[in-house]
């Protein structure tokens, strides 16, 4: 068993980008080297910037090369909340920005021809509860009737010819959701951005950002300053304490994930029939998908710690006990890729760009990475363009830190955890 991301591990080859040399200036240094980063570098460049990328470990290795390589269509804190929040107008502004950034992922792969698998397979947000059900009907009509969005409503009889389990009581589908190898499509990325003009220096942390007398920023390193008229934060949920005040507004949530042995064509499809991700409804819920080449990828909080190597074994053995549960016919497949990694939660789970203390950011992303990030890597390179209107989130600022004295360590994480555990036992 692997305890390296199945996305990473299948991708082809990343050329080494450590040792490179710094320049002393650039228009652009964009912090972080995931989606996020590489969007802004990309459509920075783009526009003629002169960019540095640089990245504490390699490109992809955080958030962006660690998920369920799911595209999928929705507003991070549901259509429901974001009206009694934001009101009808805003929310189907944020809403609509939310699907359009599965568009422009699609856009990236065909421009770019970034060979990644990207398809759009549906995802199917599958009911635990009855209950969860009946609120599945009434959000079909809200997304219908006030979003423009259509989604296919299936009951329990009519989920078993898209799922082989009977353990849900019936399922959303929204068939423009897509799911891809977010290995190749970070790789991709980065050639992408390369080709642009940017600059990418791998395993060189960021350890300081100044301003110089004449308002320049200044970027120190592990090996060496660069000198910015821009920076931008790109860095969510491996944000460290060399950015304290964004380390500070974020909530990093461990998330595991389990990838079996190729179960073959006939398995393939007696678990999932048409390739669909799912995500299901629980408060401590999983998400789940077929692999290009057959395997199941079974993913979730499986524990409230740190991923090291020893957490993700733990997890890796939660995580297959709860997929037998769903699919018992999965109960002798071997697990060959077992790993964890951090998701950026903010306190009032939406994600959040704009420009704090001169520096640009965007991040928090609650789960919605995949798109998310990409979107709001090209809407920043507009922002810092001098078109602050492209930023969809830009009138939600983070919200006032709640946890006194909280440094972006969430010790209370697992009290909240075994909260939600016990809710999701009550059936």
């Amino acid at each position: 068993m692997k305890q390296i991301p199945y996305w990473l591990d299948t991708a082809p080859p990343f050329p080494d980008r450590s040792g490179r040399d710094l320049p002393d200036d650039a228009d652009v240094v964009v912090i972080g080297g995931g989606l996020t980063g590489l969007s802004t570098a990309l459509h920075t460049a783009r526009k003629g910037a002169d960019v540095v990328l640089v990245e504490k470990d390699k490109i992809g290795s955080g958030a962006s090369g660690r998920n369920g390589s799911m595209c999928t269509q929705g507003i991070t804190i549901g259509v429901g909340e974001a009206r009694k929040r934001y009101g009808q107008e805003r929310a189907r502004e944020l809403y609509d920005a939310f699907r359009e950034a599965v568009d422009v992922v699609e856009k990236l792969t065909v421009d770019e021809g970034i060979d990644c698998d990207f398809k759009r397979s549906g995802r199917l947000g599958v009911a635990f509860k009855p209950e969860h059900f009946a609120a599945m009907e009434a959000q079909q009509r809200v997304l219908a009737d006030d979003f423009d969005h259509e989604t296919v409503l299936l009951d329990k009889a009519a989920l078993r010819s898209e799922l082989g389990s009977d353990y849900y009581h019936g399922a959303l589908l929204d068939p423009l959701s897509a799911g891809l190898h977010v290995g190749k499509y970070v790789h991709g990325m980065a050639e992408a951005a390369e080709r642009a003009g940017a600059l990418i220096c791998e395993r060189n942390a960021a350890t300081a950002v100044t301003r110089d007398a004449d308002g320049r920023f200044l970027v120190e390193t592990l090996h060496g300053t660069i000198r910015a008229r821009q920076v931008m934060a790109a860095t969510d949920a491996y944000t460290d304490r060399s950015m304290p005040w964004f380390r500070q507004r974020l909530i990093c949530v461990g998330s595991f994930i389990i990838v079996t042995q190729p179960l073959g064509d006939d398995l393939a499809r007696e678990i999932i029939p048409r390739a669909r991700l799912v995500v299901d409804s629980k408060n401590i819920g999983h998400y789940i998908r077929l692999t290009p080449d057959n395997r199941l990828a079974f993913g979730g909080r499986a524990r409230f710690a740190p991923s090291d190597p020893a957490s993700d074994r733990k997890s890796g053995q939660v995580l297959k006990r709860e997929m037998t549960e769903i699919f018992p016919q999965l109960a002798n497949a071997r697990i060959d890729y077992v790993w964890g990694g951090s998701v950026g939660f903010s306190y009032d789970r939406i994600p959040h760009a704009g420009e704090a203390d001169g520096v640009y950011y965007s991040m928090g992303y609650c789960g919605h990475g995949v798109q998310m990030a990409t979107y709001m890597g090209r809407a920043m390179a507009e922002v810092m363009d001098g078109h602050p209107e492209a930023n969809p989130l830009r009138d939600l600022g983070f919200p006032k830190v709640p946890v006194p004295f909280y440094n972006g360590t969430a010790w209370f994480l697992p009290f909240a955890g075994a909260y939600y555990r016990l809710k999701d036992r009550i059936r």
